[in-house]
């Protein structure tokens, strides 16, 4: 098994936060930020993948004057994070062997 760590880190990242509630972009990469080292720059075309790939929707609403973009989370998104977790629980198992067996 290969992972593509940078990628499925994100992708797994950005669809675990929205499958508890949609957010706003600005708003879901702060989120993001958290837990991982990203910039706003790398978010947003994760995010335009995502949505390429049929795993997001978006849609706009009025804040304060202006328009902001909520991503949701689509079932095909919900399937792909089903196989995140899975590959990283078989990946995360793997690294604790190598290591000793360290939680």
């Amino acid at each position: 098994m290969t992972i593509q760590t940078p990628t499925v880190l994100l992708d797994g990242s950005v669809l675990a936060i929205l499958e508890k509630a949609d957010m706003y972009g600005y708003l879901l990469t702060k989120e993001v930020q958290k837990h991982v080292v990203v910039s706003e720059s790398t978010m947003y075309p994760v995010l335009r993948r995502l949505q390429k790939n049929g795993e997001l929707s978006t849609y706009d609403e009025a804040f304060e004057g202006r328009m902001r973009r909520y991503y949701r989370i689509t079932e095909m998104g919900k399937a792909h994070l089903t196989e995140i977790k899975h590959d990283w629980q078989a990946f995360a198992k793997g690294i604790n062997d190598i290591l000793g067996g360290v939680a």
